[in-house]
Order: structure tokens, then C-alpha cells, then sequence
């Protein structure tokens, strides 16, 4: 019975909008994080022909590094800058919208890219993966948001996890496109770039014809004919009274659905232990040793008597068990919950990390451990992407009201990106310092992430936004009315002609004026 109902949650619509979402945004995240590795000898050879044609002088090995490196991190620093300018793009213009104007820095960014070789510039090449960030930067806010707010709490989580997938799609896709039989040649490394436009253009087609949040309609926009009118699509059903008063529920215990500031969020005691939560599992996400998992691919296969040519076939196994990892935490989600599997995903992470630093030391005294060093990496990459790899995504948006929500993305993406950079920056330093033992280091990050999960996290799934609030009350020492007092001092009005202007407001199906 109960896998009925969660299965008539699953409107037309609703799929349209989640696999549409994800395709023109999550899915250029992980595409992107991929799509660099294939043609890296054709790119530092470009670069070197480059600077040989202007200079008349091959560049030195030092600046050809150095050049390398920041157009491979050079993504996480526009995608900073994307997390950043996020919060009053989606106010103004809306989730939907602004996925789909998103779409401006994705095709801009994939010209620059794909035209570099024939301009001769590879400054175009770093100009477009630093705007490619941008895009990634606002999406994997915006998307999030998007889908959290659109699905019903049933099927929260599953829906949510469909950011995820997508990122392991595209890091899959990513690997695909760059074997040597499509575009991982010389001549066709372009190409790779290029075809960033084809998601972003399927986007721009199909999203603008679905409904935009609903939530957003209704307590930002204050337009409730709209808000039933994308609640009935969404839900696939006409009556959806229901779902209208369970948001206008939480609108009377907000109080006021004015939306704060990154500053004023931070001030705000009654959501201090969600801000916390929200900056360690997005600060674990990056610094868990995923990206120190890649660094280690090749060499690990490599030493297990692999080919070289066959490498690149064998590492898409990385990308498929990613990918089917991804899936099966979608899938199991809303009968696990979230805190398990991310306590669970981190402890396995911590198990595996051990193995693969014992593997990875005693490799050349065992003919056989270079094999347990390939099933460690595999494992590892299935633990994150069964909860870390996903579920902090769906946490932000669960975590915090309306009200809140754009400005809790704006953290969460300010912390993960800032992670990102910092992981590729000090991660050769790490592993120079550290060898094999570095993966230590990121056990005890999990061990970390682990223990506070434990300890504070309670379980979201099937739980209104207003039951999620109630269950970090006694946490944060402070109700939510208090919230609202403290937060809003001097702004406030007795709660029955507060009711009475966001009704009039809401029915005439038109902003007349915020709450107040």
C-alpha cells in the first residue's frame, strides 16, 4: 500500500520536470569534472604550440603546469561566484527561470571551449571553464531548491537524489565521449566541449512549458490560482487543497515569508544547528577523498597489470558503479531515510580507506593486492554515492523554510565550491607528504562527518518543512515563534491580521504587498 502511494506521486509532469532539470544542469556539473581528463596531453599540446607561435619559444614545463592547473580549478572558482550571485537571481526570477536563463552561461562557455583550437587561444579555453563554473555554481543551487520544492514529501528524497544521478551520468557520459574512437583524438578534442550545448538547448526547449514552483508562487509571488494551477500538474490531481493549506500552515508559523539575507540567516539562532549540519556534510562531500580516488585510478590499474591502452575502457567502471550506486540510493531512500545512509555511506568510506591504504602499501610484496586496491577504489566510490554523494543536496533543501531556503543554498554552495578549490589545491602537497598514507587523512574526515551525523541529524523523510524546523527547536533552544521575534523585531503584527493580508493577498491571485 505504501508503494502505491509514493508510485501516484510520480506524476508526467513531475518526471518531465526533475529529468529535464537535471539533464541542462547536474548533469554539466558532472560532465564537466570529466570531461578534462581524456584530452589532457591535446590540450597541453595545444598549449605549448600556442606559446611557441606568439613567443617563438616552447613554454617551460613549469608554466605548462601551471597553466594546466588553473584551467582544471578554475571551474570551482567561477562556480563560487555562481553560488554567490544565486540567491537573488532565484528571488527575481524564480527557480524554473532561472534554469533556464542559466543556460546563457553553458552555451557561452561551450563556444569559447570548442572554438579555442581554431582561434588559436587557450585563454578561451580557461575563460569558458571558468564561466562553465558559473553555470554549475547556480545550478546545483537552483536545481535542488527546484526539486525540493516541487515534490511531495513522500518522495522527497528520491526526487532530490535525481541531482545526484545526473552528476554521475554526466561524469559517466564524460569518460564515454573521450575514448579514442569518439572524441579523445587530437583532431576531435573540441568536440568534447562542444557538445555542452546539446543538454543545455533539450533545457531551454522542454522546461520554460512546465509549471514553476509552486511554493515559490505562493509565499514569494503571492498568486495562489497559479500555485494550485502547478501544484495540480505536479500532483497529477485536481483537488490539491491539501498541499495549498500545508504550505500556507507553514506561512502562519513563519510568519513572514520575506526573504533573508546570508547575514541575517547566520544571525538567526533558531536555525543555527541547520547551518552547521548544512556546512559539514557539503564541506565533507568535497573533502571525503573522492577527488583523491581519481587522482589514484590510473596508477592503481595501472600497477595491477592493466594495459595502458586498455585503462580508459576499464575506468568507466568507475563511472557505471557510480552511477548504479546513485540509483539505488534514489530508490531506497524513502524507506531508509536519509540518516542512514549517510552515516552508513561515510562508515563504509572509513572501512574501505583503511584497506585500501593497507593495499596500497604492501602491493609490490603481494602479486595479488593490486586487485584488492581496484575493488577498494570501487567500493569507495559506491559508498559516497550511496548517501554522501547525494543526500546533502536534498538535506539543504529540507533543512530550512521558505523564507530561508536561497540563502542556505548560498552557504551550502559557498562551502562546497570553496572545498573543491581547496582539495585540488593542497591535495598534491597531501599525497606528496603523505603517499598512500593520505588516505588516512580523509578516513578521519568521514569518521568526523560520521560521528556528527550521529549525533545531530534527525531524520527528514516523509516530514512537512515545518515538522523538519519543529525537530531542530529543542536543539536550537529557541521556538520558532521566538525565531520570528528575534529575527523580525518591530516588523510584526498580530498573528490574525497577519492571516487576514496574506489571505487577501494570496486570493486575489496577485502581489498586492509582502507580508508584514
Amino acid at each position: 500500500c505504501r508503494g502505491g502511494v509514493v508510485g501516484r506521486n510520480w506524476s508526467g509532469s513531475l518526471i518531465v520536470a526533475s529529468l529535464t532539470g537535471a539533464f541542462g544542469s547536474s548533469f554539466l556539473y558532472g560532465y564537466n569534472l570529466s570531461v578534462v581528463n581524456a584530452p589532457a596531453g591535446y590540450i597541453k599540446k595545444f598549449y605549448n604550440e600556442t606559446w611557441e607561435r606568439r613567443y617563438g619559444f616552447s613554454v617551460d614545463e613549469g608554466t605548462l603546469t601551471l597553466l594546466w592547473s588553473i584551467t582544471v580549478s578554475i571551474f570551482a572558482i567561477g562556480g563560487l561566484v555562481g553560488a554567490i550571485i544565486v540567491t537573488p537571481i532565484v528571488k527575481f526570477f524564480g527557480r524554473k527561470c532561472t534554469l533556464v536563463l542559466n543556460n546563457v552561461f553553458a552555451v557561452a562557455a561551450a563556444l569559447l571551449m570548442s572554438l579555442s583550437l581554431l582561434a588559436g587561444s587557450f585563454e578561451m579555453l580557461i575563460l569558458g571553464r571558468i564561466i562553465m563554473g558559473v553555470d554549475a555554481g547556480i545550478s546545483l543551487s537552483a536545481l535542488p531548491m527546484y526539486l525540493s520544492e516541487i515534490s511531495p514529501k513522500e518522495i522527497r528524497g528520491s526526487l532530490g537524489q535525481v541531482t545526484a544521478i545526473f552528476i554521475c551520468i554526466g561524469v559517466f557520459i564524460g569518460q564515454v565521449l573521450g575514448l579514442p574512437e569518439i572524441f579523445g583524438q587530437e583532431s576531435r578534442w573540441p568536440f568534447l566541449f562542444g557538445a555542452i550545448i546539446v543538454p543545455s538547448l533539450i533545457q531551454v526547449v522542454i522546461l520554460p512549458f512546465l509549471p514553476e514552483s509552486p511554493r515559490y508562487l505562493l509565499l514569494e509571488k503571492h498568486n495562489r490560482r497559479k500555485a494550485e494551477k502547478a501544484f495540480q500538474r505536479f500532483l497529477g490531481k485536481e483537488d490539491v487543497s491539501r498541499e495549498i493549506e500545508e504550505v500556507l500552515a507553514e506561512s502562519r508559523a513563519q510568519r513572514n515569508t520575506k526573504l533573508v539575507s546570508v547575514v541575517q540567516l547566520l544571525r538567526t539562532r533558531a536555525v543555527r544547528w541547520q547551518i552547521l549540519t548544512v556546512v559539514v556534510t557539503m564541506g565533507c562531500y568535497q573533502l571525503c577523498g573522492l577527488n583523491a580516488i581519481w587522482y589514484y585510478t590510473n596508477n592503481i590499474f595501472s600497477e595491477s597489470g592493466i594495459d595502458g591502452e586498455t585503462i580508459p575502457y576499464v575506468t568507466l567502471s568507475t563511472g557505471a558503479v557510480e552511477t548504479l550506486a546513485a540509483v539505488s540510493s534514489g530508490l531506497v531512500i524513502e524507506r531508509l531515510g536519509r540518516r542512514p545512509l549517510l552515516i552508513g555511506g561515510f562508515g563504509l568510506m572509513i572501512v574501505f580507506f583503511a584497506v585500501l591504504t593497507v593495499s596500497l602499501t604492501l602491493q609490490n610484496t603481494v602479486h595479488w593486492l593490486p586487485y584488492l586496491s581496484i575493488f577498494c577504489i570501487l567500493a569507495i566510490i559506491a559508498s559516497f554515492c550511496i548517501g554522501p554523494g547525494g543526500i546533502p543536496f536534498v538535506l539543504t533543501g529540507e533543512l530550512f523554510q521558505q523564507s530561508q531556503r536561497p540563502a542556505a543554498f548560498m552557504i551550502a554552495g559557498t562551502v562546497n565550491w570553496l572545498c573543491n578549490f581547496a582539495v585540488g589545491l593542497l591535495f598534491p602537497f597531501i599525497q606528496a607528504g603523505l603517499q598512500t598514507y593520505c588516505f588516512l587523512v580523509f578516513a578521519g574526515v568521514c569518521f568526523a562527518g560520521a560521528a556528527y551525523l550521529f549525533f545531530v541529524l534527525p531524520e527528514t523523510k516523509n516530514k512537512t518543512f515545518h515538522e523538519i524546523s519543529q525537530a531542530f527547536a529543542k536543539r536550537n533552544k529557541e521556538t520558532l515563534e521566538m525565531q520570528e521575534m528575534n529575527h523580525y523585531p518591530g516588523e510584526r503584527k498580530p498573528s490574525e491580521e497577519q492571516e487576514s493580508n496574506f489571505t487577501s493577498s494570496v486570493d486575489n491571485g496577485e502581489t498586492v504587498k509582502g507580508i508584514v
